[in-house]
This record gives C-alpha cells, structure tokens and sequence, in this order.
C-alpha cells in the first residue's frame, strides 16, 4: 500500500500541516508519496522530498494551478489516484476544501479530521465538539482523509526522495481566481505558534486587545480569541480559536476572560499548558486549566506584562 499526501503550501514554504500529515501517512502505509501543486514551485518540491519517508514527489508546476484551486487539484489528485490506497491532506481549510471533492470523484466516503490512527483502514476522530470519539472503519478501496495537524508529530528531515513532474490535466474552467486578502502579521501563525494568548466576550473591545497583544509580542506569541470575541468584533474572523475556528495545541494556551464554552474548549484543549484568567471562579476555562487565576484582567495583563 502507498499513500499520497497533497501538500499545502503558498509556492514558497511547505506549510507546516504538511509535515504532520505526513507523520499520519506513515502510520497508515509503508510507502509516502507527495503532490506538489503550484506555480514555480519547483522550491516546495525540493523541500518536500527530503522530508524523512518520502519516496518521491509528484510536482505539477504549472500556471493553472497556482492559486490552487479545488476544482483543479482534484482533477490532479484523481488522475493519479489509482496508484494509491490511501490520499491525505491537513485538515485545515485547504484540506476540507478539497478531499470531500476528491472523495466525490472517486466515489468513496471521505473520512474527516482523523486523530489516531488504529490500523490501515480503522481511525478515530473525535466527535461532538470532541466531547466523544468515534472509530471509523473505512471498507472503500481507496481510503480519503483529512488528518488533526495537532494530533501528529511533524515528520523530520533527513529523507532522499526523488521529484517527478507531473502533467495538469485538461483545465476544468469551473472556477476562476479573483482575489485574495491576506492578513499580515509579525507574530507566528496561529496554528503552528509555540505560545497562543487567546481573548473573550470579557476583554471588552477591540482597543483592549492591546493589552493581549502586548503580553503577546513579550512571549513571541499568535494572538487567537474566542468566536464571542470575533463575533463582536473585536478581532478579524483568522484569530478564531474553536470548533468552527482554528485548532491548536500549543506548549503554552493563555485564556483570557474566555468562559471556555464547549466550542472553544474543542479547539485547543490539547495544548500542553494551560493557563486561564478569568474574573469568574466558576467559569468552565477552570475545568480543563493547568493554572488558574481568579481576577481583572485588566490589573493582571499589565502587571504580568510589566514582569515579564
């Protein structure tokens, strides 16, 4: 059995749930290809094949999928698929966006968001915000799976794969890039940052989340915040943390003025540490935190900052 995994990337970096996918393939199989799709990419392909257990990596470098759309890549991924019992890729929006269509073409059930992985064709995923875990067993000859990037270490270097190019298909002309807004930012990315200090409904408004932000920048942290907070504005939709969010599981989760409803808790209780601060002893966040601290956070930021 071989696998193929379907890198994400921006023709530049591999991204980083690339790498975790990749540690997923090799508990499922003894051989791990790699899809590489963009436009000059050629750099990606090179990163990708010295990732420890890639055989060989599979470069479509061409301008029609640069951008990567789903309706293309899939066409790519299915034109291959025959060679592979299994096909990978992150869950995260790349990946969700693309293998149910994968899984659709091929016409098997695709299998979402797995965390174990238990044998060839059996996984658990977690269900219910996480609160349950269901064991799949997919009996489909071809297995379609999106893979938890938290749930699996990042495979290392050290491999000698080869690259291969890969012919595009005839265009598919379904959809079309128009534009893309991208959020910048000097911080580390949400989903792979070592240190998260997420923000609640109880940090109050967008202009408090400076004192987020500072204690941020003091641990070389992502800023992340709860869906109450995005959805009051206070930060963009990509600082979301939860189950309709991003999932994270970073050494060090600081919550602050976050209650910890269910949703949230889905998307990072994995973190190794967790710290919370919260003006309500009772507050839910208490439940699942390492370290608790009972007080205004609007006293305890500064003076946690100051002796940072």
């Amino acid at each position: 059995m071989t696998a193929l995994v379907i890198a994400e990337h921006d023709n530049t970096e591999l991204k980083p749930a690339t790498l975790n996918t990749i540690s997923a393939a090799r508990q499922l199989v003894d051989e791990v290809d790699v899809l590489v799709a963009g436009c000059d990419c050629a750099a990606v392909g090179e990163l990708a094949a010295v990732i420890d257990g890639v055989r060989r990596v599979l470069l479509c470098d061409d301008g029609r999928v640069e951008h990567q759309l789903a309706e293309d890549v899939s066409a790519l991924a299915v034109s291959v698929a025959r060679d592979y019992s299994h096909l990978l890729a992150p869950a995260s929006t790349f990946g969700k966006n693309l293998m149910p269509r994968i899984a659709a073409l091929l016409d098997v059930a695709a299998v979402s968001d797995i965390v174990h992985v238990l044998s060839p064709d059996t996984f658990v995923r977690p269900i219910y915000a996480g609160n349950a875990m269901a064991t799949v067993r997919s009996s489909d000859t071809r297995k379609v799976i999106t893979v938890r990037p938290t749930a699996f270490d990042a495979a290392a270097g050290g491999g000698s794969g080869k690259v291969e190019p890969l012919p595009l298909p005839a265009a598919q002309e379904l959809a079309s890039f128009v534009d893309r807004e991208l959020t910048r930012s000097e911080r580390p990315e949400l989903t792979s940052a070592r240190v998260v200090v997420s923000g609640g409904r109880g940090v109050g408004s967008a202009e408090n989340f400076r004192l987020l932000e500072a204690l941020a920048d003091k641990l070389g942290a992502a800023v992340g915040a709860s869906r109450a907070a995005v959805d009051a504005g206070y930060v963009p939709n990509d600082y979301q943390v939860g189950q309709t969010g991003k999932v994270v599981a970073p050494e060090l989760y600081i919550a602050v003025g976050i209650s910890g409803a269910i949703q949230h808790l889905a998307g990072m209780k994995d973190s190794k540490v967790i710290v919370a601060i919260n003006k309500d002893e009772e507050a839910p966040i208490f439940q699942v935190a390492d370290y608790g601290l009972v007080g205004d956070l609007f006293s305890i930021l500064p003076q946690l900052t100051e002796s940072l």
